[in-house]
């Protein structure tokens, strides 16, 4: 309908009935009304629910964004542990190739002596026959003069004659006939002594180096690391307190460091402290019961390693104490160098040297195996653990030679049998063989450029070198500066400043080079 059709009818109808259209204006507002206010209330719902649907989202967002960080920490440290374990496979194989290295050299080495050798025989051989040549040329000579002038001669002073040249060729034939018996006799003695060494170290299977490394003991979350350290500390304490060692907690995930100068007490709270983290009730209570029960363990784990090597060595009658503290040693390492393992492999080559030069193996192989047990000794006591490792074994009623032999094996007490000195050499056997004992490559090379740098401290040095893995340093001296006596004084001097100022194993060789070089070119 049309607002002029609209009128027509408000015209045509009744002056004084306004009502109806009156009610229909006004039904018209407050539906207009009504519509309004529904329209604003559904558009400010809209944006409550629009600004809420809006925080869910960047919540969500941040939690996927946390989630993403985590798992690409959690991915970084994977690749970090990677590469670590890359780099100590490397540092592994860089230690072999060394030590392959040091056993071609000392093979070359030994190659070269005896090359020097045999020339210097074949030269006294030549020298000998060279000799005896000219000997019988002057005695054909003599024997014709002598029978020319036989004829003159009556029978008696032609005996006393002969009598006075035969006993003067003769003290020279003897002379030097024991000077060519000694000679050989010391010769043979090395070369037997060479055989019979070689024989020993062929016939020893050894075991290869034990890498020592931090005691490291991995945790199944890092909540438990909040659980070993306990309320203000009361766990970590009480934990640090019954077993000896210290407990280092630092940020790197799931793993605690042992750290104990005595490695009997380190074993003892790993083994604890695998047992707690497993068993997951740590208190200082379950602690001590742990602690306990770790030590009992170590004890038996001692025991048994003690009695395995008095077995396979077949050695008799050792009291249950020394076997106790032998088995002590397998806990203990020296240069990397596990101190059962060694101190049975000192047994086996004591006992073949033995057998070799007629002396009883059983003596040898008893004394070898204890030559060390000192070391197993508690550090509260005083003295060297040659002397206390003696001491403790002649307590429990061991044989004076036995004692001496292990008193003796670093020569701070006089040898007094020959079995001291077989204990001595396989000692040193077992200690410097190639591969026996190691070292970092780090250390290596900073105790070879210490070497050199001491040497290179002598005022008239040129020139240093630390050569045959170290074992022995030569030094070039300037001619024009240092005389023939200055290069011996040297020498001396460099042997007594490594003695006092290096730590270094087995032993190390001094050369001092003095050398004069003349060229001209002629043209």
């Amino acid at each position: 309908m049309s607002a002029a059709d609209f009128a027509f009818l408000i015209a045509e109808s009744d002056p004084f009935d306004w009502s109806l259209p009156v009610a229909l204006v006004i039904g018209g507002g407050l539906a207009f009304l009504v519509v309004w206010a529904i329209t604003r209330h559904t558009r400010r719902v809209a944006h409550e629910q629009a600004a809420e649907l809006i925080e869910v989202a960047r919540r969500e967002a941040a939690v996927a964004a946390e989630e993403m960080k985590q798992k690409a920490e959690g991915e970084i440290q994977d690749k970090r542990a990677e590469l670590n374990r890359e780099f100590d496979r490397r540092e592994i194989e860089s230690d072999v190739r060394l030590r392959e290295i040091r056993a071609h050299e000392e093979s070359l080495a030994l190659l070269d002596y005896q090359l020097e050798q045999r020339q210097d025989r074949l030269n006294r051989e030549s020298a000998a026959v060279k000799q005896a040549r000219d000997a019988i040329r002057a005695l054909s000579k003599s024997v014709r003069k002598r029978l020319e002038g036989v004829s003159q001669m009556d029978a008696e002073e032609i005996r006393r004659q002969l009598r006075e040249e035969v006993l003067l060729e003769c003290q020279d034939e003897v002379r030097a006939l024991r000077r060519a018996t000694l000679e050989k006799s010391e010769q043979e003695l090395q070369t037997e002594a060479r055989r019979i060494i070689i024989a020993s170290m062929q016939r020893i299977a050894s075991k290869p180096n034990n890498d020592l490394t931090a005691t490291i003991i991995q945790l199944p979350s890092e909540e438990m690391k909040g659980r070993i350290i306990g309320r203000e500390g009361r766990n970590i304490k009480a934990f640090e307190s019954a077993t000896g060692v210290t407990l280092l907690i630092d940020e790197s995930p799931q793993m605690v460091l042992v750290s104990s100068f005595d490695p009997v007490r380190r074993e003892i709270a790993r083994t604890a402290l695998d047992a707690l983290v497993k068993d997951g009730r740590i208190h200082p209570a379950s602690i001590e019961e742990f602690v306990k029960r770790a030590q009992d363990d170590i004890d038996l784990v001692t025991t048994q390693a003690g009695e395995d090597a008095v077995a396979k060595l077949n050695i008799n009658g050792l009291h249950p104490e020394i076997i106790k503290l032998l088995g002590r040693l397998r806990y203990r390492f020296s240069y990397n160098q596990n101190v059962l393992d060694h101190s049975v492999e000192t047994a086996f080559l004591a006992s073949i040297i033995a057998s070799e030069v007629g002396l009883d193996p059983n003596v040898a192989k008893r004394a070898g195996l204890l030559h060390d047990i000192g070391k197993g000794v508690p550090g509260e006591l005083e003295g060297s653990h040659a002397v206390i490792g003696a001491e403790f074994i002649k307590r429990y009623g061991e044989t004076p030679i036995v004692v001496n032999a292990v008193a003796a094996h670093h020569e701070e007490v006089k040898p007094e049998t020959v079995y001291a000195g077989l204990v001595i050499l396989a000692d040193t056997i077992s200690a410097t063989r190639p591969g026996a004992r190691a070292e970092s490559m780090t250390s290596y090379i900073q105790r070879l450029g210490r070497l050199e740098k001491l040497a290179m401290s002598v005022d008239g040095v040129q020139q240093a070198f630390a050569i045959q893995a170290g074992r022995e340093i030569r030094v070039v001296v300037s001619p024009n500066e240092v005389t023939d006596e200055r290069a011996a004084e040297i020498a001396k001097e460099l042997r007594k400043r490594i003695e006092a100022e290096l730590q270094y194993p087995s032993t190390i060789k001094i050369t001092v080079i003095r050398e004069s070089r003349f060229t001209e070119t002629a043209t």
